[in-house]
């Protein structure tokens, strides 16, 4: 288990192939009615034609590439996979490791905005007691760790993670937070590890309490909500749950075409009352976080991770009466579109919730879209917990 330190080093010819595609990238035909911010058939069109243009004579990937490289950033093999990791020792001095997993479709890029008040808040307003060592890997599959031999799902990435943590870097114990795959990944943590794990944070409920636990008329209330959003926009979620290598043959060969399926995902999960995607993430983070799969040929075997909670049997559900017994704080904000976070009294039945936390704003990327509410909440939780 031998820790390699890693640099992003993208070759040129894989910079000119992909830049080539995007060019060539054949356009569909659209509806004669579709309007300039249309998003509702799937894709705003006009704005991805913006994006096109932005990529082919704006972007610098090197610039990029060389901002990337000044987070300290490692990989290491375990059982057989490959981990690339970030881990950012700052005020905390290796004393307050916190574990931050992102999901799909992100990447530790994700995190951008919160490493630095995070690792060293006194340099940002904060104080320095609040300080935590930050190690932000990358999900088995996505960006620069490598692909699994088979499907592997949020259950078996706990466990990697609980390796990584302990074995590769030596911390005893630590604080655990996830959004999307990284919030059911947490929760496995704080279920299977709690030996370790001092606390989760969420920011999603991926890991559910039994559905017979939906009992008063605030739960249904909620699960009808919640099954009307997957409903009208959760086809990628049974997509890549049931056939992965069916949207891989289709946009492998598509750089544009992947930009498209992630973008898409941004405008329509992200808190639409802040703005717009240009406002909220901007066309060249964007662009950034979308590279962290085309560069890397990483878009198929991201998807696997849905697959992988059907081959693991891992599930989305604790077993009648289980809970998670660590101490947990949760994030509630409010403008994700596609998974609305339940009542507070449901989420603990599940969960010994310490911490609850109304946002006033923010949406399903939470990191990237409310940093200083992100760091601010992790802050007060982790003093809550005296860790």
């Amino acid at each position: 288990m031998q820790v390699h330190p890693y640099s992003i080093q993208i070759k040129e010819q894989k910079l000119a192939q992909v830049r080539q595609r995007v060019a060539a990238f054949q356009w569909p035909d659209v509806p004669a009615e579709e309007g300039v911010e249309d998003w509702s058939r799937g894709a705003s069109t006009a704005w991805l034609k913006g994006l096109q243009d932005y990529w082919l004579h704006a972007y610098d990937w090197r610039a990029v590439e060389a901002e990337l490289n000044l987070v300290p950033q490692f990989q290491v093999t375990l059982d057989g996979q490959d981990i690339h990791f970030l881990h950012v020792v700052g005020e905390a001095c290796g004393k307050r490791p916190l574990l931050l997993s992102h999901g799909w479709p992100g990447s530790p890029f994700e995190f951008h905005k919160v490493i630095g008040p995070l690792a060293f808040p006194s340099q940002h307003g904060g104080k320095a007691d609040d300080a935590f060592d930050l190690i932000i890997p990358s999900l088995p599959g996505y960006g620069f760790s490598g692909p699994p031999a088979h499907p592997i799902g949020p259950r078996t990435t706990a466990g990697l993670f609980r390796r990584l943590m302990l074995e590769v870097l030596g911390y005893q114990s630590f604080i655990a937070q996830g959004g999307d795959w990284g919030s059911v990944i947490t929760a496995w943590l704080g279920l299977d590890h709690a030996d370790v794990v001092s606390g989760i944070h969420l920011t999603m409920l991926g890991l559910r309490p039994d559905l017979s636990t939906l009992t008063t008329p605030e739960h249904s209330a909620w699960a009808q909500k919640s099954t009307a959003m997957m409903q009208a926009g959760g086809a990628y979620f049974q997509l890549q749950t049931t056939r992965p290598q069916l949207l891989a043959m289709a946009l492998t060969d598509s750089p544009f075409g992947q930009a498209a399926w992630i973008v898409e995902k941004f405008q329509n999960w992200s808190d639409a009352s802040r703005g717009n995607l240009d406002t909220i993430f901007g066309k060249r983070d964007l662009l950034t976080n979308v590279m962290h799969y085309v560069l890397t040929d990483r878009f198929a075997t991201s998807v696997w991770f849905y697959r992988g909670v059907l081959e693991e049997g891992s599930g989305y559900f604790l077993k009648r009466g289980q809970r998670i017994e660590v101490p947990t704080g949760f994030a509630n904000f409010p403008g994700d579109s596609i998974f609305p976070n339940p009542p507070r009294n449901w989420v603990e039945l599940g969960y010994n919730l310490q911490h609850w936390t109304d946002m006033p704003y923010g949406g399903h990327f939470a990191a990237w879209e409310a940093p200083d509410l992100f760091v601010r909440d992790l802050a007060s939780f982790g003093r809550r917990i005296g860790c």
